[in-house]
């Protein structure tokens, strides 16, 4: 299936039903008066995030959704029956904003998660609503209230742990197919991977995360140039970026190629450029252990890079596993850290302030 990240879709909640003029006529009923019943309320439009879903393309098939518009009331006080909700399935990761205002309604980020985008308009009122010691048969009703009406945008953020970064034939393909159960295309030339991956790595049992491959970027792809700047946006959920850089080319410059990608970082999001970044040489196996050793160590020492160090290949998986170890253990590190400081936060909002 076709990768969509991106969709437009027009919602519409259903109206609420006519209010009922109607009399009583029963034969022994001594004092009639108006019976008419309220419309039903229509039905309104949630939008929720469902597993299992991983792009946006039913969205360029179906455009318009619709809820039920609520039924009109009848005599004997009987309201109408209200038009159902409508509830609409999207990929876990959804950011919707009003496609008028640009607003950011919600961000649909876990499981299971709803949002409300239109209300249904309430049922109208029926003519029993309007009696009065004045008006003892009054013929007014409601007419019903229309629903909400909106166009929405909607925009899919891939949900990752780990995102891979790095130029076209970098090697980030062949890396996640090493190290998951992805099978993302690889070949010699760019541009190989036209739409997101994600790969479940599995560490050990009850341990893994998900890593995430996007498009290669090139120099101005904040501007534009290229495929990787549309997918960017995908590793803002990540907690850590692996950098792979081929340090086997000839004719590259891995310093340069390293440097060109930290500067497209940096244009396109300063959060992004400071989330944490680890350094990933890629094709080892091309060049002897003592040629390989040479070039990391040139690397490190041209960028002042401090962080930790890896030298793999994703063709042969040496170095992989040492890899995904550290990676696990940083995102378990970082996990605990996240449940101390809710833990720290949950004491100091519960605790009162003293008594004078």
């Amino acid at each position: 299936m076709k990768f969509v990240d991106e969709a437009k879709l027009r919602v519409q909640a259903g109206n609420g039903g006519r209010g009922s003029t109607s009399f009583r006529r029963e034969k022994f009923v001594p004092f009639g008066g108006p019976d008419g019943g309220d419309g039903g309320h229509g039905g309104s439009v949630f939008l929720q995030a469902a597993a299992g879903i991983n792009t946006l393309a039913d969205f360029r098939i179906e455009r318009t959704w619709r809820a039920q518009h609520g039924e009109p009331g009848s005599s004997r006080d009987c309201t109408g029956r209200g038009g159902e909700d409508l509830y609409i399935p999207v990929p876990v990761g959804t950011v919707v904003r009003d496609a008028e205002t640009g607003e950011v309604l919600g961000d649909l980020a876990h499981e299971g998660e709803v949002l409300p985008v239109a209300r249904g308009g309430k049922g109208g009122w029926g003519n029993q609503r309007f009696k009065s010691s004045t008006n003892r048969a009054p013929r007014q009703f409601g007419p019903g209230l229309p629903g909400e009406k909106r166009t929405l945008e909607l925009e899919l953020k891939v949900i990752a742990d780990v995102g891979l970064l790095g130029l076209p034939n970098a090697g980030k393909s062949t890396l996640i197919r090493a190290v998951s159960a992805a099978r993302p295309k690889v070949a010699d030339y760019p541009f190989t991977t036209l739409h997101p991956h994600l790969g479940v790595v599995r560490v050990a049992e009850h341990r893994s995360f998900v890593m995430a491959d996007i498009p290669g970027l090139i120099e101005g792809a904040a501007e534009g140039a290229g495929l990787g700047i549309r997918f960017l946006k995908h590793l803002q959920r990540t907690r850590l970026l692996l950098h792979l850089v081929d340090i086997a080319d000839p004719e590259a410059d891995p310093v340069a190629d390293a440097r060109a990608i930290v500067g497209e970082l940096e244009k396109f999001s300063a959060e992004l450029a400071g989330r944490p970044r680890w350094l990933v040489l890629n094709k080892c196996d091309l060049m002897t252990d003592q040629e390989a050793s040479r070039r990391a160590q040139t690397i490190y020492r041209r960028l002042r890079y401090r962080g930790p160090r890896f030298l793999v290949s994703g063709a042969t998986g040496r170095g992989t596993k040492e890899l995904c170890e550290e990676v696990m253990k940083f995102l378990d590190e970082q996990a605990a850290a996240a449940r101390e400081s809710a833990a720290a936060r949950a004491d100091t909002d519960g605790e009162q302030p003293a008594s004078a």
